[in-house]
């Protein structure tokens, strides 16, 4: 019978992941967010994943949509209060160099990382797109089927493919109803 499964290091830490997501699948939403070792308040959906969990810093409150997929291997940081689409894809790393290059598969040197940064009480509509590198400011709302490719001033509505400032949020928006 052929070896099929490998025992190094990567493939274990794959192995890990793997079944940290099979699991998860039977857990609630805020269960789910503990097992990943999101903050308490926070809620993390079915089917989403987090790439690199241990570079990902994550604030209180955070709502993470079903399927979405949170790159931290450059680095990804989500203030408090802020949620995240479904099938929403939020990278810290582009490999497009790899493939340029004739090294997929066999190196990792060509894989570029950068920290990505959402700051606290966004609204990220999924399905969107948010680049490595970018920052996203506070109170920031990006609307459904966007694509983030540059920094993003706090306090503004964002839209389409690359992202364009479509208003400012006005100060009686951020005034909460609830008592």
């Amino acid at each position: 019978m052929p070896k099929i499964f490998k025992n190094n290091e990567r493939v274990n830490s794959l192995r890990e992941q793997i079944l940290m997501s099979f699991v998860s699948n039977l857990m609630t939403d805020d269960e789910r967010a503990r097992l990943f070792g999101l903050p308490i308040g926070c809620r993390m959906r079915e089917g989403a994943k987090i790439i690199s969990p241990e570079k990902f810093k994550c604030g209180k409150n955070v709502w993470i949509g079903e399927y979405a997929v949170l790159d931290a291997s450059g680095g990804l940081t989500i203030g408090d209060y802020t949620q995240i689409g479904l099938h929403t894809l939020i990278w810290t790393h582009t490999s497009y160099l790899q493939a340029l290059r004739s090294e997929t598969c066999k190196s990792r040197r060509s894989i570029i990382r950068k920290p990505t940064k959402i700051g606290k009480c966004c609204f990220i509509g999924g399905p969107s797109v948010i680049f490595p590198g970018v920052t996203i400011g506070d109170y920031v709302v990006v609307l459904p089927m966007s694509v983030v490719t540059k920094n993003l001033a706090s306090g503004y509505i964002y839209n389409g493919s690359p992202v364009k400032k479509i208003w400012k949020i006005r100060p009686e928006e951020l005034k909460s109803v609830s008592k």
